[in-house]
């Protein structure tokens, strides 16, 4: 792989001298996932077929929500954008009643994670030209949230001073997980609190159980997911695997705010193919990408009823059946045929 950090246009640092203005910095939620795994263990203790991040699988609130009180901790309502489905617009409108409401985005089809960042980032450009994003799953756990927080503030500065970056955040393994994406750290290029920011030097999506051994051993980090990066960076990288789809997304700006705007989108998502923003970019290890290790603490992507009964563990929930209103933790009935689903 390349040493060289492809031509990408320079924007001002997020943390500039004082006296001048910073660069502004919007959260990207996706909540598109249909949470396919976890839906028997929904089933069972909600009744119904709502995406884990709709209910409160782990919390007195469900994940989406959660997902949002901790990204107002840095990045404030109305620059969070929810990317989510036309079919989820009923769960998601629900989630955002009685808050400070963050903008929303309904894809008219599922075209996986590439579209969905996509599609979030060219609506942020055309507001926000020098804006840096952050990109956050909906559905995931995190206990210290003060601290993930503050981790990701500092790499926001970071992508501020380096605006040809895209760092993901990544989190110690503590198992050959087949189900994660695993980053292999490079040299380092800076130093934030948690440590140190390095270049990306291999990315496995998925890997098969030798390799999965492989990058446990040879200290390579999970995936979360989440990740920041100048919007025009994003954009940028995009062409590279979704042309079709930005060419359309680009046209459809001549239609904004008119009725055809939402038939112009339906196209380019009609041409656009599925793509995963993994497989499609981060698998490619293009050299633009560094990654930061988060500080010791407790997450989890909450993607199988195994690692969502392991969180109730590590919170001391033996019996989940009530809810602690210190720690607000939901109750969960049924924990033992939830355990198996």
């Amino acid at each position: 792989m390349s040493d060289t950090v492809p031509p990408f246009r320079k924007a001002a640092g997020l943390r500039p001298p004082t006296g001048q203005r910073s660069a502004p910095v919007w959260a990207i939620v996706l909540a598109g996932g249909e949470g396919v795994r976890l839906r028997p263990l929904v089933r069972e203790l909600f009744g119904d077929e709502r995406p884990k991040q709709y209910v409160p699988l782990i919390g007195a609130v469900s994940l989406l929500r959660q997902t949002l009180n901790r990204v107002g901790r840095v990045i404030p309502s109305e620059r969070t954008v929810v990317v989510s489905h036309q079919h989820h617009s009923r769960h998601v409108e629900r989630e955002l009643g009685g808050a400070p409401a963050p903008h929303t985005l309904f894809q008219p089809q599922d075209r996986g994670t590439g579209a969905a960042v996509l599609f979030a980032a060219h609506w942020i450009r055309q507001r926000e030209r020098n804006a840096t994003v952050v990109v956050f799953p909906s559905d995931h756990f995190v206990l210290e949230e003060g601290v993930f927080m503050a981790h990701v503030a500092d790499v926001i500065a970071f992508v501020g001073r380096n605006p040809e970056r895209l760092v993901l955040v990544g989190a110690r393994p503590t198992e050959p997980d087949l189900d994660y994406g695993w980053i292999k750290p490079g040299e380092q290029l800076a130093l934030v609190s948690a440590g140190p920011i390095c270049r990306v030097r291999g990315f496995w999506e998925k890997p098969d159980p030798d390799k999965a051994h492989h990058c446990l051993a040879a200290g390579w980090l999970w995936n979360t997911m989440v990740f920041a990066v100048k919007a025009e960076t994003l954009i940028e990288a995009g062409w590279e695997f979704l042309p079709t789809f930005l060419e359309r997304l680009t046209r459809s700006t001549a239609f904004a705010g008119t009725p055809h705007e939402a038939w112009a989108i339906r196209q380019a998502y009609a041409l656009a193919p599925t793509s995963d923003f993994s497989r499609s970019l981060l698998q490619d290890c293009p050299s633009f990408l560094a990654v930061s290790q988060l500080p010791p603490l407790t997450w989890s992507d909450l993607g199988t009823p195994a690692r969502a009964m392991q969180v109730l563990g590590t919170l001391g929930i033996r019996s989940p059946r009530t809810v602690d209103p210190r720690t607000k933790v939901a109750a969960l009935t049924h924990a033992e045929n939830a355990q198996s689903a």
